[in-house]
């Protein structure tokens, strides 16, 4: 999925589900991150290939980042992390939500290990920068949209 599809539909769906600008904000900072932890891809065909065979692999395996989220949770629940730290803490959460859903989104494009780091599993609903693309990601937002102002 393209980057500003990325940043689109995560922060739509995340303001839908939560009613909350700032936790959007949050999210649209993560729905770009596992990309970028892997850099740039090179632009030397023969790097370029040997880039690409490592894509979507540890930067966008689920793991790491439920257990980020799940940490900070369990540091609330036990009261370490209350007040102003939570409100903090609800930073990186949402950035690791952001993440999450950036990895939900390229497995309906391709394979991601979602579960487990060296099986990768997914649909290709469409093609990268197809008009396809363009057309699921203008669906997901429009039902999140419908969900937040009109069920509600």
């Amino acid at each position: 999925m393209k980057w500003a599809n990325h940043k689109l539909v995560t922060t739509v769906v995340v303001f839908a589900g939560t009613g909350n600008l700032l936790y959007a904000a949050y999210s649209f900072l993560g729905s770009v991150l596992p990309d970028r932890l892997e850099g740039k891809p090179p632009k030397e065909s023969k790097a370029y290939w040997k880039w690409r065979s490592k894509h979507r692999q540890n930067t966008h395996w689920t793991v790491p980042y439920l257990a980020i989220i799940a940490v900070l949770y369990y540091l609330h629940e036990i009261g370490i992390l209350h007040d102003l730290s939570w409100e903090i803490a609800k930073l990186p959460i949402f950035v690791c939500v952001g993440a999450l859903l950036h990895i939900l989104e390229d497995g309906i494009c391709g394979k991601v290990p979602l579960i487990w780091r060296k099986k990768k599993i997914g649909i290709k609903l469409f093609r990268v920068g197809s008009s396809w693309e363009y057309f699921i990601s203008y669906t997901i937002c429009l039902a999140a949209l419908y969900y937040k102002f009109m069920l509600k």
